[in-house]
């Protein structure tokens, strides 16, 4: 029986995620982010990503665009076969 190698990605909010138990990836989803004032400090992105089949087990990531395509892109590397 294979065993998958963890990789850890580090989330746009400090929080540390192994990529290779990503088995969900929801629709992004994007809005205008607004300081405590009012201001606005530019469109965020955010995603549903899923470690397990079982909704307790999903968690949001929001950040900005660059950071989520980013994000997106790590995990789906992860995904794969690990090839350069």
């Amino acid at each position: 029986m294979g065993t998958t190698m963890q990789r850890w990605i580090k989330l746009p909010d400090g929080r540390f995620l192994d990529a290779a138990r990503v088995v969900l990836i929801g629709k992004p989803e994007t809005f205008q982010r607004l300081d405590e004032e009012g201001n606005d400090l530019g469109t965020a992105v955010t995603v549903t990503l899923g470690v397990d089949s079982v909704r307790e087990h999903q968690l949001s990531v929001t950040g900005a665009r660059e950071e989520m395509a980013a994000l997106l892109k790590t995990i789906v590397g992860a995904a794969g076969n690990g090839g350069a």
